[in-house]
């Protein structure tokens, strides 16, 4: 059997009707960019997360760029994230001519450890961007707490984090402003790129709108200083507004797959990260091998995919070997790399599918 990585035809041709319906409708509509998809989707998205306000935006690492100039980041400041993201969130920083600024994970739940986040404080520390990673919500209390009694303003990086509930409260919403992306393989995920903001701050969602747009006021009249242009297209928020009302059931099923890959490796040299919990939406399963690459080599031989995410740490990456950053310990960040490995989890996967991988983590392991 022959089991994809991800698969993402199959939740096209579940939605078939409905997203060419969507199409349709905004292709006879004669209105691709900001019309009445775009601002319907910012009020359903707003409602579904539960704060004030969403702004729709091109893509996620835009809304964390735009994120951090609303917050008046920018040169002489450091921004504190995690090394092992992606790198998404330090390309923003570098972006906007901030200092990155890394700390560590746990092993727990590999996002942010509030002790290593203390330890990174200065008085040039203007944000910290927590990344909620592979689906799993960080210690948002532990970061919160970490920060009280500083000026420090905090973003939530939801883009693998859609849903997501911790303490009564969606991810995004825990934070200053909360970033989403809706790239295809996310867990609301576009047919192209897209992105969005979310605040519950009048002001600050003010400022977001108009870093959007050049920096408009109203039309052709630049007030905010840093505008661009990133906008999501008609087409976009039309398919996510198809998508949206599935998006807790989605969840739900990729809960389930976990729960069985977990269940079967039980007794096994591998470890499933995550368990289901209304904090975990199962974006990625992500778990740790101490041989990785030679398990998923058997894995291969059996037709399943697997990916690394992420296979470097973002200070190790040529593109920053010239700019400053600094780190405080990075220990558990660099035990995980090289162990890291993610299995197929996605809501179309069939169960006998969700069968033979699990077979394949007790025979492979």
């Amino acid at each position: 059997m022959e089991v994809p990585f991800n698969d993402l035809k199959r939740q096209y041709i579940a939605l078939d009707n409905s997203i060419d319906g969507a199409l349709h409708r905004v292709a006879s509509s004669g209105w691709y960019v900001m019309g009445p998809e775009h601002d319907s989707f910012e009020r359903e998205f707003a409602q579904y997360c539960g704060c004030k306000h969403a702004v729709a935006v091109a893509n996620g690492t835009d809304a964390l760029e735009i994120g951090l100039r609303c917050l008046d980041c920018g040169p002489g400041d450091e921004v504190i994230t995690v090394a092992n993201a992606g790198g998404y969130a330090t390309t923003a920083i570098v972006q906007v001519g901030a200092m990155p600024v890394f700390v560590d994970v746990d092993m727990v739940s590999l996002t942010m450890s509030p002790e290593s986040l203390a330890r990174a404080l200065s008085e040039k520390t203007r944000v910290v961007v927590v990344t909620h990673l592979f689906g799993q919500m960080a210690d948002m209390a532990g970061i919160r707490s970490a920060l009280r009694g500083r000026p420090v303003f905090l973003i939530e990086d939801c883009a693998q984090a859609h849903g997501a509930i911790m303490d009564g409260h969606r991810a995004g919403t825990l934070g200053d402003i909360g970033t989403f992306s809706f790239y295809p393989t996310k867990n609301l995920g576009a047919l192209g790129d897209g992105g969005a903001m979310v605040t519950d701050d009048d002001e600050l969602a003010e400022r977001l709108r108009s870093l959007r747009q050049y920096g408009w006021a109203q039309r052709y009249d630049a007030q905010t200083p840093g505008g661009r242009n990133s906008r999501m297209d008609e087409m976009q928020a039309a398919i996510l507004r198809v998508k949206l009302p599935l998006l807790d059931q989605w969840n739900e099923i990729r809960r389930g797959i976990v729960s069985k890959y977990m269940k079967a490796c039980q007794g096994t040299p591998l470890r499933v990260v995550h368990a289901a919990s209304p904090a975990y939406v199962g974006h990625l399963c992500v778990a740790l091998h101490s041989e990785r690459d030679q398990f998923r080599e058997r894995l291969k031989n059996r037709g399943i995919g697997t990916a690394v995410h992420y296979p470097r740490l973002d200070h190790t990456q040529t593109a920053l070997k010239d700019r400053p950053w600094r780190s405080v310990e990075l220990d558990t960040s660099k035990t995980v790399v090289t162990r890291i490995l993610s299995l197929p989890c996605f809501p179309e996967l069939t169960q006998e599918e969700i069968a033979y991988v699990c077979e394949s983590l007790k025979v492979c392991a």
